[in-house]
């Protein structure tokens, strides 16, 4: 059967095989690409001789272009269909990466990273409502194998650019090879890439997100600010309240994102097996407990197990939480999604900066206990959201 058939008028499995494929290809080069960022950082920073406090200013362009993407996407996936803005998002990391490794500015630095957050923002939208039809196709959970993919291109991603750096190749060169060769991985596939049902492929609209999608949105959130948690603190938490070394300190994140992959490389498993609201219930205090064990273990060992175990709580909360936005009633998948994503990457963005402020004023242990609190918040309205 040719493919860009839609869901709803009988996708052979084959058609179904070929379209998951191909987008956990996408899945895995966003990561690639995301991640491909991370080590251009500090010599952009030196490039620029530029001090911490104006990255900082300039990194916020980064998340500011994603959030303002966002919604703009859902509209696009709304009017085009998910497969058609996959494939214009795509062309970013091939021409916006280069150009993030030779800014000559800081002005050029923060638009081009503008112009990445936005285009990364709406790849993630999109290939999101083209999971979620996958998953109308198939009858079969398969969000969480894709955020896994996601997960695993993070860390193919770094490692492979530290690996490159490390060879003594030009900055530019390396960004314009990883950038092509993530683009073609990318819109390889796009042929097999499922059209999406009428609701969701329609005219263009616009409604404001209400009731079941605020609340996925605001657990989103909660989600996401967990997350960014550990990127942002557990470093600086196991350094200075748990005196570990710095290369002992440095691990709490990668740990944190080794079991994150694991466990949503296997979730659809879980899924299948137990439901969604077990998943969400249980991975959310999971998530709480292991942030309680870092918190309270006096040794940096049993602290570093602690954020292990945050990681396999939070790996599959944003999974389901994407496949339950996707599903809410009179409502297309693509404005769902990307209303629950503005508001999880919210928290992404500002979660560091509140963190910061909350222990200034308290502590970071008191900061990062009221995170778990909230957890213990999305457990508590697991069932009632995702049933809804």
């Amino acid at each position: 059967m040719a493919a860009g058939i839609a869901a709803g008028d009988g996708v052979t499995a084959q058609g179904v095989q070929g379209a998951v494929r191909a987008n956990g290809a996408v899945f895995l080069g966003c990561g690639i690409a995301t991640a491909c960022w991370a080590p251009m950082v500090p010599m952009a920073r030196e490039r620029l001789a530029i001090g911490d406090g104006t990255l900082g200013l300039i990194l916020l362009a980064l998340g500011a272009g994603g959030m303002l993407m966002m919604p703009l996407s859902g509209l696009l996936v709304r009017r085009f269909g998910s497969r058609h803005v996959v494939v214009l998002a795509g062309l970013s990391p091939m021409l916006l990466l280069p150009l993030l490794a030779v800014a000559p500015t800081a002005l050029t630095l923060a638009l081009a990273l503008f112009l990445f957050g936005a285009l990364i923002g709406a790849l993630d939208v999109s290939m999101n409502a083209q999971a979620v039809t996958i998953e109308s196709a198939a009858e079969r959970s398969r969000m969480a194998t894709f955020h896994g993919l996601f997960s695993l291109g993070g860390l193919i991603g770094a490692g492979l650019m530290s690996l490159l750096i490390g060879l003594g190749l030009p900055l530019v060169t390396i960004a314009a090879l990883c950038g092509t060769a993530i683009t073609l991985m990318v819109l390889a596939g796009r042929r097999r890439l499922l059209s999406d049902p009428p609701s969701a492929a329609g005219s263009a609209g616009f409604s404001w997100p209400r009731g079941a999608v605020v609340l996925l949105g605001v657990l989103c959130l909660i989600a996401f600010l967990a997350e960014g948690a550990v990127l942002d603190w557990s470093a600086v938490f196991l350094r200075y309240s748990r005196d570990a070394s710095p290369a002992l300190a440095g691990m709490g994140y990668g740990l944190f994102s080794l079991t994150m992959a694991v466990g949503r490389l296997n979730g659809d498993r879980l899924i299948r097996r137990f439901g969604p609201v077990p998943v969400l219930r249980y991975g959310a205090l999971l998530a709480a407990l292991g942030y309680g064990v870092a918190l309270l273990a006096p040794w940096p060992p049993a602290a570093l197990g602690g954020f292990m175990l945050v990681g396999l709580g939070l790996s599959n909360l944003v999974p389901v939480l994407f496949s339950a936005a996707g599903r809410v009633p009179d409502m297309s998948p693509g404005l769902a999604i990307s209303a629950v994503s503005t508001l999880g990457y919210a928290g992404l963005l500002a979660g560091p900066a509140v963190l910061g402020l909350v222990s200034e004023l308290t502590s970071l242990a008191m900061a990062l206990a009221l995170i778990a609190v909230a957890l213990l918040g999305v457990m508590a309205s697991a069932g009632r959201v995702v049933r809804r």
